[in-house]
């Protein structure tokens, strides 16, 4: 007998179609502001959307729902960004900054949801509190692409694509955590984690709100000169890939502490599950985090002429990339197992925390201008 080939679903042809379409009319509409570069990134992007919504299921409706979103807002706008303060949706739903506010509270009241199902045992909870999830996510990436569009209204050299400060990255990193955490949540059916990787996400939530309302930074300013790269749109991305990742790995990890004292062991998942979720995040993270180390390599070797200069930042990020690298050695290679690689999941996030923020804070060096 002659088998037939399996069907593709109809929702991962009509995905698939919708990507391509709306990278051509992209590349038809902007191609002439683009060089070879950016249009190699559009249709590298392109392919990369297709394949992830093969990947994850999910990303079939979830992206189509956030480009519709960034889609209205533009049209709302109607080429004036004045009309942000003047139309009703634009001003309390779809410029950026009010998308963001919505995230931040989305992600708040996930947070307690989560803890509440966590607590009290209540799958309904816990499904409410991933929904509200989904729907932070959803406002994010949403608002960092209405974003992107705001710049150019404010004029052709001041549009960039918004990772470019810390108030863009930590949307970003907001944005980068929810979807991996969510993502294991489904793959391992263990929602209650959510109660700890929340908390992460709901301490750079309030980062954002402080330095919204405190230093103004929720305005578009146009990029510094040594910004102006479309290494920049690669690099950052897959750092907070890595930065996201490492974050879930030291919330579970501090999860599988607790466990291991008894304390929530009947509420969370196995000592075994949250370890393993951990090494799955951490093996990710460290991928993206070894591509985002040789593509600021490549940057700086095109800024600045050399590809290493022992600036602190470089040095620090050479000092994570390190610790995970260990971390991962001593699990695949040495058969290391359980609390030894949950503590150093948790204090691996304070040095990855101080190598992105602290550097900026108290070091000086070629990366200044990231500084609060």
């Amino acid at each position: 007998m002659t088998t037939l080939p399996a069907k593709r679903p109809v929702g991962a042809i009509a995905f698939t179609a919708l990507v391509l379409v709306a990278a051509m009319i992209s590349f038809s509409r902007y191609r002439g502001a683009m060089d070879y570069y950016e249009q190699g990134i559009l249709f590298a992007c392109a392919a990369g959307l297709i394949w992830f919504g093969r990947f994850w299921p999910a990303m079939q409706r979830f992206l189509p729902l956030c480009g519709a979103i960034a889609l209205a807002a533009i049209e709302l706008y109607d080429r004036n960004l004045a009309r942000g303060g003047s139309n009703f949706f634009l001003k309390y739903l779809l410029t950026s900054q009010s998308l963001v506010m919505w995230m931040c509270v989305l992600f708040f009241l996930a947070t307690l949801m989560y803890w509440i199902g966590l607590l009290r045992r209540s799958a309904s909870s816990l499904s409410i509190a991933s929904g509200l999830t989904w729907a932070a996510a959803t406002a994010s990436l949403s608002s960092s692409l209405v974003r992107w569009y705001e710049g150019y209204l404010i004029g052709p050299d001041v549009g960039h694509i918004p990772v470019s400060n810390l108030y863009e990255v930590f949307v970003l990193f907001c944005l980068i955590t929810a979807l991996m955490y969510l993502y294991y949540e489904a793959r391992f059916a263990a929602r209650s984690m959510g109660a700890f990787v929340l908390l992460v996400i709901s301490a750079a939530v309030g980062f954002i709100l402080w330095y919204s309302f405190d230093r103004g930074a929720h305005e578009i300013q146009p990029l510094i000169p040594a910004l102006q790269s479309w290494w920049m749109k690669i690099h950052v991305p897959a750092n907070f890939v890595g930065y996201g990742a490492f974050a879930i790995a030291a919330m579970l990890g501090l999860a599988q502490l607790l466990v291991s004292r008894g304390i929530l062991a009947s509420r969370l998942p196995s000592y075994d599950t949250l370890g393993e979720v951990s090494y799955k995040a951490i093996a990710i993270g460290f991928l993206f985090f070894t591509i985002a180390t040789i593509l600021g390599a490549m940057w700086a070797a095109d800024a600045w002429g050399g590809y290493w200069s022992w600036d602190p930042k470089e040095t620090w990020a050479l000092i994570v990339w390190l610790n995970y690298a260990a971390w991962l050695h001593v699990r695949l290679v040495k058969g290391w197992r359980g609390n030894v690689l949950a503590w150093w999941s948790v204090i691996g996030l304070l040095v990855t925390t101080f190598a992105f923020l602290g550097v900026n804070m108290f070091l000086s060096g070629l990366h200044s201008y990231g500084g609060l």
